[in-house]
């Protein structure tokens, strides 16, 4: 949708902006590139700028006495033969994804769909946490596509990160790197996730994960 509204605008562009450098004319925008691995500092040069944001990387405004006037503006005719059908969105009773201060990931370790839901659901309801997974465990049937974290999933960037089972692949990391504390289980101990862990325990998923959700549960 931004891209056409700036094409529309005859506006530049950025997508999902991480930051600012600069301030007035001189503004630029950060931005990730290359599965986060690089980021950049662009500049608009038009008048105006469509910009997405990752929420994820900017803390919640807080409510304060200004007021900012509202103008009306007519928005540009922009022919499409793009129609809007239907929103049929995924309802759960664990926070959002996206919005989340705790989130347990489960990755291709977990086998299948049955374990990977059986492992991960206890820890989550004992934390209050939202579900995620790997594309790995995504592509082999586990969970549906809207629990994908990562570079062609979403970004998030919770309090707490758990990654049970999960190798910890770069377009993995791109989506939840900036997480503030990442704790990290899995028996294989080269596992890429264990270089950005805050915490790591090298151990069987199937047995640390129910022992730990046992731990919490005495401590609550």
């Amino acid at each position: 949708m931004l891209p056409r509204i700036a094409a529309g605008l005859g506006a530049g562009m950025v997508a999902e902006c991480s930051g600012f450098d600069g301030e007035g004319g001189g503004l630029l925008y950060r931005r990730p590139m290359y599965a986060g691995n690089i980021v950049a500092s662009v500049k608009v040069n038009t008048e105006n700028a469509v910009v997405s944001f990752r929420t994820s990387e900017f803390d919640a405004a807080e409510a304060g006495d200004g007021q900012s006037a509202v103008e009306a503006l007519d928005a540009p005719s922009i022919e499409s033969n793009a129609r809007f059908i239907s929103f049929d969105g995924a309802e759960s009773e664990r926070p959002d994804l996206g919005e989340a201060d705790v989130v347990v990931a489960g990755g291709r370790g977990l086998k299948d769909g049955e374990n990977f839901y059986a492992v991960l659901e206890p820890l989550a309801d004992a934390l209050g946490a939202a579900i995620g997974a790997s594309r790995a465990a995504v592509d082999s049937g586990f969970c549906p596509n809207d629990l994908q974290i990562g570079q062609t999933g979403k970004v998030v960037a919770p309090n707490l990160y758990f990654a049970i089972a999960l190798s910890g692949a770069i377009q993995h990391l791109a989506g939840m790197k900036n997480s503030k504390t990442i704790v990290a289980i899995n028996k294989d101990p080269d596992a890429p996730i264990f270089q950005v862990a805050d915490y790591g325990l090298v151990a069987d998923a199937f047995s640390a994960v129910p022992e730990l959700v046992e731990k919490i549960k005495q401590s609550q």
